[in-house]
């Protein structure tokens, strides 16, 4: 992904101008060494040899993600492929998805999203199928995914169903297009919050769909999933070990995840993915919000953000008070 490789490269610039990973101490008064301290370049050697490869690291990521290109969505690749896909789904996953006909049928529209289910994002392949299906495969469909889930080998198809990295720049370019597009706030944090959360709609403070709406004037349609978080067992987000090996400043990931599922076990980071439990996944899409017909013709983004989040809030209660069992839903 261009930009995610411009990122990494401006990280790494600043990251040596400031004598950050890879930079030695300057020799002089503040040099370890001057006092007699012997360990200090061994420590700095080390420093450098983990920084270069984690950037290097970050490198080879950055040119996995090819740039953005909405063309590369294949209509007819999805005709062929979805009868199977959407049996698989509804089979292993029992999806069901209720309220499409809230999207309106025409012209851009913004899609926004709980995310569940770690890397895999069942709920997104859920929702995806059942939108194709509904819509035909010729409407215009893109969905926004974090850069490392677009280099994770094995799921290249995602870019032939419209997947493209998320970034402002690339959901303004999808709308103007006139496309529906589908975003999720809450992103990689949201998407591993532990098990026991997975009732709880988790934006943080992100509320840059709310400007993105504004200034494409495009209604919001929110998207209600419930499932994707029993599909393993997720203990922690890791915020600090994502921040302790700089993995914020290298590859925007604010989190390196700790959960439970197979094959793997213990499994950190969910770099590899991992077997997904046949967890029952149910998407509910509410209504569409035109936001100046219903907050004036100068809405407040605080106010917008929280109007969106109470609704999601309240449909993912009254879906988690159907569920009687995880995963069987």
């Amino acid at each position: 992904m261009a930009g995610a490789s411009q990122h990494t490269a401006n990280g790494a610039r600043n990251g040596h101008r400031r004598g950050g990973v890879g930079g030695a101490p300057p020799q002089g008064r503040d040099d370890p060494r001057a006092d007699g301290d012997v360990r200090a370049p061994t420590a700095a050697r080390q420093g450098s040899l983990l920084g270069r490869a984690v950037r290097s690291l970050a490198g080879a990521v950055a040119q996995r993600v090819p740039p953005a290109d909405l063309d590369e969505r294949d209509p007819d690749y999805i005709r062929e492929t979805l009868p199977r896909m959407w049996l698989l789904a509804s089979l292993y996953f029992r999806g069901e998805v209720r309220g499409l006909g809230n999207v309106p049928d025409t012209g851009p529209v913004l899609m926004v999203g709980n995310h569940s289910g770690g890397n895999l994002t069942p709920d997104t392949t859920v929702f995806s199928l059942a939108f194709h299906a509904y819509f035909g495969v010729e409407r215009p469909f893109h969905q926004l995914a974090h850069n490392l889930v677009l280099s994770m080998p094995g799921l290249g198809f995602l870019r032939k169903y419209g997947t493209v990295a998320a970034s402002p720049e690339n959901a303004r370019t999808a709308l103007r297009s006139g496309a529906a597009v589908l975003v999720y706030p809450g992103g990689d944090r949201e998407v591993h919050r532990p098990s026991w959360q997975s009732g709880r709609i988790d934006f943080g403070e992100r509320k840059g769909y709310v400007r993105l709406a504004l200034d494409e004037d495009v209604p919001i349609v929110p998207v209600v999933a419930i499932g994707g978080q029993e599909t393993a067992l997720f203990l922690s987000q890791g915020e600090w070990l994502a921040k302790l090996l700089m993995l914020d400043r290298l590859f925007r990931l604010k989190v390196l995840p700790i959960s439970i599922a197979p094959p793997w076990g213990l499994n950190v980071g969910d770099m590899l993915g991992h077997v997904p439990l046949p967890s029952k996944i149910v998407v509910e899409v509410l209504p569409p919000i035109r936001l100046r017909e219903e907050f004036g013709a100068d809405p407040d983004v605080d106010e917008v953000h929280a109007h969106v989040t109470r609704l999601m809030q309240e449909t993912l209660d009254a879906l988690a008070s159907e569920r009687r069992l995880p995963v069987i839903g």
